[in-house]
């Protein structure tokens, strides 16, 4: 197991920067999802762990030492691609054995790894198989057995589940998290898919355009979000944003949205203009004037909820509904807010203000 540290990390191609000075630290033995849409750095800032690309600027230490500019080999890792990257004029078990062989281990070690690693993975009856016939479940479970073998100080995944289809793709979230249990090896996995990240992460990193926005543990990724991207780009629907009339000041415990007053944690940070961030689960329809005046403008049904998109004078939000109710286009609805489930931006620079609820949550990981 290993400790990753990066420190000022930027890499540059011409004039295109693809990493922006980013620190961060991985602790040992967690799993670590970098997540973020594609173009954001996430792959690059992987690969410049691994030692495929060098930085332009920055450090990478590996349990304390300096590995920046050390290649692949000399960094005990190993890698797993979104491809696969297996020999497929290969069978499973000289897959499995390739890296073994490399490092000239002896007979009687590669045959006690295969076992191990083929028992833990469930593929005892695929080592007689050749790769080219598998499933794409099968192979993936294959590329990881391969750098399972190797017993390196950590694992790093680039988008390692991309290729699979929907169904596998949760099975595999589910096996790669009880691997990681078992093992308790230091992995970074790369995706975009944010039910991905919240499935198996201990810590999530949120990267976009380059920069890390957010590094905390999926509960405080979901209900503290930096800002407005992350509020956004979390949460299936995601956050609701609507405008708060006139400035805020510290110490106010109301604001209010279209003249009407909601009741917000008390604010510790002054904004000229200000967006109140509330998830669709926190909001409640009640009858007319009973709070902000909204129409439903359309109903999704999803079996165990509702989902209502509603218009008001705010802005545009959702709801999630029980599923004893039934709203209709239509109806005009009072909306509630969960008080300590509310978190207001600074409209401006779109970053979380503080409050009260928010000064009591500590990010679980450090970055900068």
């Amino acid at each position: 197991m290993a400790e990753i540290r990066i420190q000022n990390l930027q890499k540059r191609f011409a004039d295109f920067t693809a990493v922006k000075n980013s620190s961060l630290l991985l602790e040992d033995g967690k799993f670590v999802v970098l997540l973020g849409p594609s173009g954001c750095g996430k792959t690059t800032t992987l690969r410049m762990v691994a030692g495929l690309e060098f930085p332009t600027d920055g450090q990478i230490l590996l349990d304390g030492e300096d590995v920046t500019y050390r290649r692949p080999r000399e960094r005990d890792i190993a890698m797993v691609f979104q491809l696969f990257a297996l020999y497929p004029h290969m069978g499973v078990r000289d897959n499995l054995e390739f890296p073994l062989r490399n490092e000239r281990l002896p007979r009687v070690e590669i045959d006690r790894r295969i076992k191990e690693v083929a028992g833990i993975l469930r593929i005892e009856h695929l080592l007689g198989s050749r790769v080219g016939g598998l499933a794409g479940g099968d192979r993936q479970r294959v590329a990881l057995g391969r750098a399972i073998v190797r017993q390196p100080k950590a694992f790093l995944m680039d988008e390692p589940l991309g290729t699979l289809d929907a169904e596998f793709r949760e099975l595999m979230c589910v096996e790669l998290r009880k691997l990681h249990e078992k093992l308790k090896t230091t992995t970074v996995f790369v995706t975009h898919d944010q039910n991905e990240a919240m499935a198996l992460a201990d810590h999530i990193v949120v990267m976009n355009q380059g920069e890390i926005l957010q590094a905390d543990d999926p509960q405080g990724i979901y209900n503290f979000p930096s800002c407005v991207f992350v509020a956004r780009f979390i949460g299936r629907p995601p956050m609701n944003l609507l405008k708060v009339n006139g400035a805020v000041s510290a110490g106010m415990k109301r604001v209010a949205l279209d003249g009407q007053s909601v009741d917000v944690p008390m604010i510790e940070a002054a904004a000229g203009s200000a967006l109140l961030g509330v998830r669709p689960e926190h909001v409640h329809l009640g009858a007319p004037g009973s709070g902000l005046d909204a129409q439903v403008q359309h109903v999704e049904y999803f079996g165990s909820h509702w989902i209502a998109e509603l218009t008001s004078s705010a802005g545009s939000l959702k709801a999630v509904v029980d599923k004893s109710m039934k709203p209709k286009a239509g109806d005009a609805v009072g909306l509630g807010f969960d008080t300590q489930r509310v978190v207001l931006f600074d409209a401006t620079t779109e970053r979380l203000l503080p409050s009260i609820t928010t000064s009591t949550h500590k990010p679980s990981m450090c970055h900068g």
